[in-house]
């Protein structure tokens, strides 16, 4: 890429369904002009800078998409042609490395592999026209990623900042089964409008990941602290003076925890594997780990925050999903008055076994699962003290 290539720009910034408005609110914090909420993504206009900002900070991003072209394409013969009359010379060299990722809707074209296919082939080609020789596809760290977005004949043509998704943060060595999403679970805790004062519990905490993306939060350590690489490094214009600028400022905002943050579960193995995610990201002195199960789980005194990802009705059969879902429900009654209790269940059904009503409830996607994440108010004080506030309660989001 040229110097002063990425110019200002209309960038996307893809995310998980159901977290639009919280990465929207991430971007307006770093100054990021011009904000759009698409489906599953968020626009914004911004710089290099910008991009660089974006890929390093935002906690619920998943790829920071750089635009280079449009047009349209009513065949694979058209897509073909207008990829290969780019200057690719400007932006790759032989000796370097691409890939290419492509999502498709429409009736157009029916195949994303074929499309990828096509404008990989395009590419090639117009190297070995020109030099003789071509750059090689590597899909696991090219010098340069890119995305073909295909809507009916419209061709969208992105290179992506991010280089590996930006869910993986680089804290994360060794996982336990089914493991919630790094970017997931950052977009819930910031639904949660936790303060970072106030107690935070993840009484079911797993491989760690929740209570890690709540330290972070609370000690402002930016999403991508703990990353070596992002897909920018690689351009020809990449401008490492005014990336370590900004990753200097971003840095010199960390600061101590100021509310507790406890992590607990009944699995050895999970804390196991807690504990060594704990220490790679040196935040095992900021975390309070626990051997025990939800309802021994003795919190400090509310209000604070409890946020779990109990196991799902995919994992467990019918009869345990029910007794689990009581037990935590007696378990937020009877251990966490004054906490703001969140659960977040792809078992749309399970919830009415916790036998309380949810004060919210929002819609979230983990990976392909529908999920709901719902918040129950845990009220310390007289039954009138209860009804009053509950009148007071916003009506609950469906």
């Amino acid at each position: 890429m040229d110097k002063g290539m990425v110019a200002a720009a209309r960038m996307i910034v893809k995310t998980h369904a159901g977290l639009e408005e919280i990465l929207a609110e991430e971007l307006g914090i770093i100054g990021a002009a011009n904000i759009e909420i698409l489906r599953r993504a968020v626009a914004f206009d911004g710089d290099k800078a910008m991009m660089y900002k974006a890929c390093y900070t935002l906690r619920t991003a998943l790829r920071v998409l750089y635009p280079v072209a449009q047009f349209k394409a009513v065949n694979d013969r058209k897509l073909y042609d207008n990829v290969r009359q780019l200057p690719w010379h400007s932006w790759l060299s032989p000796e370097k490395t691409f890939a290419v990722d492509a999502v498709i809707s429409g009736k157009v074209f029916n195949h994303s592999q074929y499309v990828a296919l096509k404008t990989k082939d395009a590419v090639a080609d117009y190297f070995r026209d020109r030099m003789g020789s071509r750059p090689n596809v590597d899909t696991d760290r090219p010098d340069l990623r890119l995305h073909v977005h295909v809507n009916e004949d419209y061709v969208s043509l992105y290179f992506d900042a991010s280089g590996d998704s930006l869910h993986k943060r680089g804290y994360r060595i060794i996982t336990d089964k089914a493991p919630i999403n790094e970017v997931l679970a950052a977009g819930l805790i910031l639904q949660s409008r936790w303060d970072g004062r106030q107690p935070f519990v993840d009484g079911m905490c797993g491989s760690g990941t929740i209570p890690i993306e709540a330290a972070m939060i609370a000690m402002r350590i930016p999403a991508g602290y703990f990353r070596k690489h992002f897909g920018f490094m690689g351009w020809n214009d990449f401008d490492p003076a005014l990336w370590k600028s900004l990753r200097d400022e971003a840095d010199s905002k960390i600061t101590e925890a100021e509310g507790p943050i406890l992590a607990s579960d009944n699995s050895n193995r999970a804390l196991d594997i807690a504990r060594k995610n704990l220490e790679h990201a040196r935040l095992h002195k900021d975390i309070q780990l626990f051997r025990k199960n939800l309802d021994s789980l003795k919190p400090p005194q509310g209000p604070g925050i409890l946020l779990i990802n109990p196991p799902y009705g995919e994992r467990l059969p019918e009869s345990d999903i029910i007794a689990l879902y009581k037990m935590i429900g007696n378990s937020l009654k009877q251990n966490f008055k004054g906490y703001k209790a969140w659960v977040i269940t792809s078992d749309l059904q399970a919830l009415k076994f916790v036998g309380l009503k949810p004060s919210k409830k929002y819609t979230v996607f983990n990976g392909p699962l529908e999920c709901r994440f719902a918040c129950f108010d845990i009220f310390d004080g007289s039954m009138s003290d209860h009804k009053r506030l509950k009148n007071e309660q916003p009506k609950p989001i469906d």
